[in-house]
């Protein structure tokens, strides 16, 4: 389809990149997991996923291209359903191996690469950000959100690891702000994602740095949001974590990823660019208007075949369903895979634990009547056990520590809320576990 199709189209980046997706699975999550008390599930028996294998068939093909979904029990191997094409009107048929765009997913994949270092000691959980960088010593913070950026106050309180972890270092978010520091992320080319080489109306990003360095260093002369420590606000902060886990490891942020997680998991198939010799696989995204597909980043033209401006750690990596339920089988694992140890079982636990400062209430946010922990949403009281989070463009993945769950479903579309995808995977997956429960 002609690129000037877009022509009389106007997305909102906000519109874009809403919902469940981009901005997390938020609620969508809520109806997950079922107590370990409540399930009693034979990890040796045979799942039989119908209502997932339900919601595969209502959407691929049509309206959607494919749809994909992995559902493991503890170290066992998954079970793949699956639909569709790697695009529509294409003939490779989407699978296990298909590489999509996952987004915010990548931010539980930087989380836990930041809580390897602090279980290594390289890195403190409540660690001032300034020990590592120091242009984060004396931060302003906006006298009112979203307000004047010359119009500030002294932050009360130095911003931490903790904070960048659970989005409550006061950071902004170009796709989440409005007014001046909006305007200023853009100017200074603090643009922390991609979605194509398309030029689409309404979707005015800037041109980004071209480094994590220089992301660094401009987002630290700019206001702070809110005070930091105090407001749950989805941001940059995992972006920014990519810095400080260069800058304590001693090697580029993609490199240590690549070393440190995505070789000793076996996931040979999760990349910031994707290399010529895959893009095969790779699947097509659209953008939904009017009810219509229109695609705005066809596998043969991505923009993920070209270098990103640099690694972003909250939202920038591609990946197959079969290479993301390795790392969700680690963290089932508490840190180990297939005999292999990635990390250590205690960095697993507590990076999957609500890390939120007491002061700090979710009610109203993205990630209402849940904690938050290294980089992903986590359930508490009847929740509890279930870590995850979801990405822009219709994916979404979850573990279960308490019933040994693994889930996650992987399509190709936004902005994430033209569908109900979010909210009825998790909806899906509940009832299969009901069935199996009764």
């Amino acid at each position: 389809m002609a690129y000037r199709e877009f022509e009389d189209v106007a997305f909102s980046r906000r519109s874009l990149l809403r919902g469940g997706a981009w901005l997390g699975a938020g609620a969508a999550l809520a109806g997950l997991p079922m107590g370990a008390a409540a399930f009693a599930k034979d990890s040796t028996a045979s799942a039989t996923w119908t209502n997932v294998a339900a919601m595969v068939n209502k959407y691929a093909g049509s309206p959607l291209a494919n749809m994909v979904a992995s559902m493991g029990w503890g170290q066992q191997s998954p079970e793949i359903i699956a639909k569709g094409t790697l695009a529509l009107g294409g003939a490779t048929s989407a699978g296990i191996d298909s590489l999509y765009r996952i987004y915010s997913m990548t931010k539980p994949i930087t989380g836990m690469a930041a809580m390897m270092l602090i279980d290594e000691g390289k890195l403190g959980l409540d660690q001032p950000l300034a020990e590592i960088l120091p242009a984060y010593a004396n931060m302003k913070v906006q006298r009112t959100p979203d307000g004047s950026i010359t119009d500030t106050v002294p932050a009360d309180r130095p911003i931490t690891i903790r904070h960048l972890l659970t989005h409550t270092a006061g950071l902004g978010y170009g796709i989440i702000q409005k007014g001046p520091i909006k305007d200023a992320y853009e100017e200074m080319g603090l643009i922390p994602g991609q979605v194509s080489r398309i030029p689409i109306p309404g979707l005015g990003r800037g041109v980004p740095v071209t480094s994590l360095e220089a992301f660094a260093d401009g987002l630290a002369t700019l206001p702070l949001v809110y005070q930091p420590g105090t407001t749950w606000s989805y941001s940059v902060s995992l972006d920014l974590l990519g810095r400080v886990i260069e800058v304590v490891s001693g090697v580029p942020f993609d490199e240590y990823l690549a070393t440190n997680i995505f070789k000793p998991c076996g996931m040979t198939s999760t990349w910031f660019q994707v290399p010529e010799s895959e893009i095969g696989r790779l699947t097509a995204n659209y953008g939904v208007v009017g009810g219509a597909l229109l695609p705005i980043d066809p596998a043969n033209a991505s923009i993920y075949t070209l270098k990103p401006a640099f690694p972003f750690g909250g939202a920038g990596l591609v990946s197959s369903p079969r290479d993301y339920d390795r790392f969700l089988r680690m963290l089932l694992g508490y840190g180990k895979i297939d005999g292999t140890r990635v990390m250590g079982e205690l960095a697993v636990r507590v990076g999957t634990s609500n890390l939120l400062p007491e002061v700090v209430d979710t009610a109203g946010t993205f990630a209402d009547g849940a904690g938050f922990g290294a980089g992903g949403r986590v359930g508490l009281r009847e929740q509890a056990g279930t870590y995850g989070w979801g990405g822009a463009a219709g994916t979404v993945a979850l573990v279960n520590m308490k019933i040994g769950l693994r889930a996650s479903l992987f399509t190709q579309y936004m902005p994430s809320d033209a569908f109900p995808v979010h909210g009825a995977f998790p909806v899906a997956v509940v009832a299969d576990l009901s069935a199996m429960q009764g």
